[in-house]
């Protein structure tokens, strides 16, 4: 049983839903929305009004209305964004020997996000000026950076209208997407994009005023394919040969895209859920745990499905 609720002031509105409900969630930073529509019966709605949607007991968005649009049929169209949208916003920030939950933590009070359960990413960053940047790139950079130190994947999310930071193993929902399920999909597999067998990263010394130089390569994957360089400038307190060796982890591989469409949907699936697939795609076998990157869940009348896009096991987004 479904239910959508729109507050106008003191007045909460049921509005008589036309065709589906559209909720998109994404594993990179990004606002979760909602879209539909409805006959207008004189329901009084405006931009900033709060939105919630549920699935049962299960809590799937929290937002508020960003856009709303009318047509000669009387139908209103609605799209609401979930508090992510409010990092779209620009500032200068510098710091110091921070982890990236400690500049979310910072972002989240200067602002005055609604904050859930932040995990210690513990990596810390020696020192970074973000200038003129969205609040969105200044998360991003820290847990990019974390990531491409340490090799940890952390997953910012909104849950219910509070910010959370999870990391990526917390994020498993225990379902399976196999042929009976998921009603088609989409593979790709590419060396075009986001693939390097070769790292190369440069350090400007200024105690010994030399260029230090990290190189990590896969010599087998260069005769393959070529080189594909990868080139970077490090930042004072980086370990650079660490950090080479985890990029070359990260992208010495094919990446393939998977998209599943039409799969029976589950309401605890999200963009950074981790879900097991089973299906046979012809040159490869899947059985494993996959990354969604992104989640279109549609809600019917009488039908919930979603379409997944995934990474993971040997596939890339």
């Amino acid at each position: 049983m479904y239910e959508l609720l729109i507050q106008n002031g003191s007045t909460v509105y049921l509005p008589p839903v036309q065709e589906e409900v559209k909720v998109t969630t994404e594993r990179q930073i990004s606002p979760g929305s909602i879209e539909f529509s409805f006959v207008d019966t004189g329901i009084s709605i405006a931009e900033g009004n709060p939105v919630r949607f549920k699935d049962g007991e299960t809590g799937v968005f929290y937002g508020f209305i960003f856009k709303i649009k009318r047509d000669r049929s009387n139908i209103v169209k609605v799209t609401a964004y979930d508090q992510i949208r409010y990092l779209k916003n620009k500032d200068t920030m510098v710091y110091e020997n921070k982890t990236a939950a400690e500049v979310v933590m910072q972002i989240a009070n200067n602002f005055g996000f609604n904050l859930g359960t932040i995990v210690d990413t513990i990596w810390k960053i020696a020192s970074r000026v973000e200038d003129n940047e969205s609040l969105m790139d200044m998360i991003g950079n820290a847990l990019d950076l974390t990531l491409q130190n340490t090799g940890d994947l952390y997953i910012l999310h909104d849950d219910g209208g509070k910010l959370n930071l999870s990391f990526i193993g917390d994020m498993y929902v225990p379902i399976v997407i196999d042929a009976e399920t998921g009603q088609n999909y989409d593979y790709e597999s590419s060396i075009d994009s986001d693939t390097y067998n070769r790292i190369k990263l440069v350090f400007d010394n200024e105690k010994t005023g030399k260029r230090d130089v990290y190189i990590a390569q896969d010599s087998s994957h260069m005769n393959d394919w070529g080189i594909l360089q990868y080139f970077d400038t490090l930042q004072d307190g980086e370990n650079g040969q660490a950090k080479a060796d985890a990029l070359l982890k990260l992208y010495n591989k094919a990446t393939k895209t998977l998209t599943i469409k039409d799969a029976c949907g589950d309401s605890r699936v999200r963009g950074g859920s981790l879900v097991v697939v089973q299906l046979d795609l012809g040159d490869v076998q899947i059985k494993n745990l996959m990354l969604v990157e992104k989640c279109v869940h549609k809600y019917g009348e009488s039908k919930h499905t979603m379409d997944l896009t995934l990474s993971g096991g040997g596939f890339s987004a």
